[in-house]
C-alpha cells in the first residue's frame, strides 16, 4: 500500500527487492518477542499435559456412557415400533 496518497504504487520487481529488508525486519522482532516470554518449567508442563490427558480420558469414558444409553434406548423404541 502506497505510504503518501501521491506516491505511486510500487512495481512488482520494488516490492520483491524489498522482501529481504522486510523479512530481516520480522525476523529481529520476532527475536525480541522470543526474548520477553515467559517459558513454563518441565514440572509446570508435565503437570498441564498430565491434566489434559486425564481431561481428554474423562471425556471419553463420559460420551462412552452416553453413547451406550442413547443406543440402548433407540434399540428399545426400534424394538417398540417393529414388533
Amino acid at each position: 500500500m502506497p505510504e503518501s496518497k501521491d506516491e505511486q504504487p510500487k512495481s512488482f520487481l520494488e516490492r520483491v527487492q524489498q522482501w529481504p529488508a522486510i523479512t530481516r525486519e520480522y525476523v529481529d522482532g520476532l527475536r525480541t518477542e522470543m526474548k520477553r516470554v515467559t517459558w513454563p518449567t518441565k514440572k509446570q508442563v508435565q503437570s498441564t499435559t498430565a491434566v489434559v490427558i486425564l481431561t481428554v480420558f474423562g471425556f471419553a469414558a463420559y460420551f462412552k456412557v452416553v453413547d451406550e444409553i442413547l443406543v440402548r434406548a433407540l434399540n428399545g423404541v426400534q424394538k417398540t415400533f417393529t414388533k
